[in-house]
């Protein structure tokens, strides 16, 4: 027998070579953020170089423009996700775009680029959901209800692994973002709880199928894909109430 640093092994055990994973080798390099900040980034110039690419995109229940009656009740669901995208001033671009930055590379790298996608179009579909609830006929876009789902999502984690929600300033931040949301004009309040909403409830289940030791990234997506559709449906229904 052979001694080992993990014991007495036999000689031909020992010789082999056993692969083994440190954090830094376990480290998920967040490039669904990078992507997703370069979505944003490119939309934004499409959209300055067209005015109709704006009103293709942008989220409201139903108005009329060009001759013609257009929007969510009017079958153009895409505006569902694509308003997720939008922005036309480059300081709300900017400000996304870079709180995206830091939470995605909170987010992204603990659970993987799959968990990481399904909270975030999950909470801008409910964020979509939240506009259609509160303020249907407002033109809206940005990707803020995605973002707030992102933070939702961190506040879940950090609290399932003992972290202080409030020295980590997870709380502190939702808290400013809150009174801004309700306190400046001019911001989607529906869009902002409704991804908030959407990044709690996201979280929630997939923390919990962690939880369970559910490794299969087929329930997370299943279960994402399902959430997904109800916001659509109920995003859908409300549009076509406030339109009638």
């Amino acid at each position: 027998m052979t001694p080992t640093p993990v014991g007495m092994r036999c000689p031909d055990c020992s010789k082999q070579k056993t692969p083994t994973r440190t954090l830094a080798s376990m480290q998920v390099e967040p490039i669904a953020t990078y992507v997703l900040i370069a979505i944003n980034i490119a939309v934004y110039f499409g959209v300055q170089s067209s005015n109709q690419a704006y009103l293709d995109t942008v989220l409201f229940s139903s108005a009329s423009y060009g001759g013609e009656l257009h929007g969510v009740a009017e079958g153009e669901w895409w505006r569902l996700v694509t308003s997720g995208f939008l922005h036309v001033e480059i300081w709300h671009l900017a400000l996304n775009a870079l709180a995206l930055f830091w939470l995605g590379r909170m987010v992204e790298p603990a659970l993987g680029h799959a968990r990481f996608l399904a909270i975030y179009f999950v909470s801008l579909l409910t964020g979509s959901m939240g506009v259609m609830l509160l303020s249907p006929d407002s033109p809206t876009l940005g990707a803020s209800g995605a973002v707030y789902g992102l933070l939702g999502a961190a506040i879940v984690m950090a609290r399932n692994r003992n972290i202080d929600l409030i020295q980590s300033g997870l709380v502190p931040i939702l808290a400013i973002n809150l009174g801004l949301t309700f306190f400046m004009s001019g911001i989607s309040i529906g869009g902002h709880l409704g991804g908030l909403v959407g990044g709690f409830i996201s979280a929630f289940v997939i923390e919990e199928l962690a939880r369970r030791r559910v490794t299969s990234i087929i329930p997370v997506v299943a279960i994402s894909v399902v959430l997904g559709l109800a916001a659509v449906a109920g995003a859908v229904a409300l549009a076509t109430a406030a339109a009638s």
